[in-house]
């Protein structure tokens, strides 16, 4: 069962990017992500925090005016805008899946727990996911962090505790409908554990949502950062993130656009595409999609 979901999943993705034009152009703009990311040291043109107050607010160098060898301009302290936004998509990305990495973990084991046993253990994790979500996100992100401290790993540990309700909540959904399937009946006259169960039965056959979820935390993760830097609780200044870049650009909208629209772009095409991505995922796994 668990092959041929796994296969029916590769055959939808390839034939969705066979078919579909927008599928294509997500699949293209997430690698250009992911290679500025990883090979960020090799693509920069300059070193992302080397001040040079002597070509302060240039605008890119294709523009009148512009300084050669900083392609996107430069910010109020001379500082490569090009640089820092290339060096930024690897601190979305890392907190970005990160998170999702961390949220999924926790969100799964607490829903194949609670919807396995169920029992005073769905009760009570089902309500501190009540309490939880009574709260906003982003409020809840921000009282954590005045509380931690800022730093890019206690932003990772705030965004994948705030965000494993939803994991949760899917998984639990679904255990509660395969729990009683003839398989999860069988293995268990077989005298196979319930962490058996879970591990070999279950945890395959929800491994769809979970990727569905997952993905779409990713894009939901970066903005958080990009929020949480913008008001000086993400990650220290002198690292360089979209959201910080966004917030030394606003002043200089008017007279310096760049510093801010460039890593604003980025956060948009970003979470647009990794959202389009997650829809794409969500397609694929559903079985009727197969049926069209």
């Amino acid at each position: 069962m668990v092959a041929v979901q796994a296969y029916t999943m590769r055959a939808g993705i390839t034939r969705a990017l066979r078919r579909n034009h927008l599928a294509k152009a997500v699949l293209v703009v997430l690698a250009l992500v992911v290679v500025a990311g990883v090979f960020a040291p090799l693509l920069a043109p300059a070193d992302p925090n080397a001040q040079d107050l002597l070509v302060r607010l240039r605008p890119p160098s294709w523009l009148p005016g512009g300084a050669a060898g900083h392609p996107l301009g430069t910010d109020r302290l001379g500082r490569d805008v090009a640089s820092r936004v290339l060096y930024g998509t690897r601190v979305s990305l890392l907190v970005g899946v990160s998170a999702a990495l961390l949220a999924g973990l926790i969100g799964a084991t607490i829903g194949l727990v609670t919807g396995l046993y169920g029992g005073w253990r769905d009760k009570l994790f089902m309500r501190i996911a009540d309490v939880q979500l009574a709260f906003p996100p982003i409020l809840l992100a921000l009282a954590i962090v005045a509380f931690l401290g800022s730093g890019l790993w206690y932003v990772v540990l705030v965004l994948g505790i705030t965000g494993w309700v939803s994991y949760a909540r899917v998984v639990r959904a679904e255990v509660l409908s395969l729990r009683e399937s003839d398989f999860v009946v069988a293995a268990r006259a077989a005298g196979a554990s319930n962490l058996s169960i879970m591990r070999r039965h279950l945890l395959p056959n929800v491994a769809a949502p979970l990727a569905t979820i997952g993905t779409l935390h990713v894009a939901s993760a970066i903005l958080a950062e990009a929020a949480l830097s913008y008001l000086g609780l993400g990650v220290p200044p002198e690292t360089p993130t979209w959201g910080g870049m966004l917030s030394d650009g606003q002043l200089y909208l008017g007279t310096a656009w760049w510093i801010a629209i460039f890593p604003g772009c980025a956060i948009m095409l970003t979470t647009v595409a990794i959202n389009l991505a997650g829809d794409l995922l969500r397609d694929v796994a559903d079985p009727k999609a197969y049926l069209s």
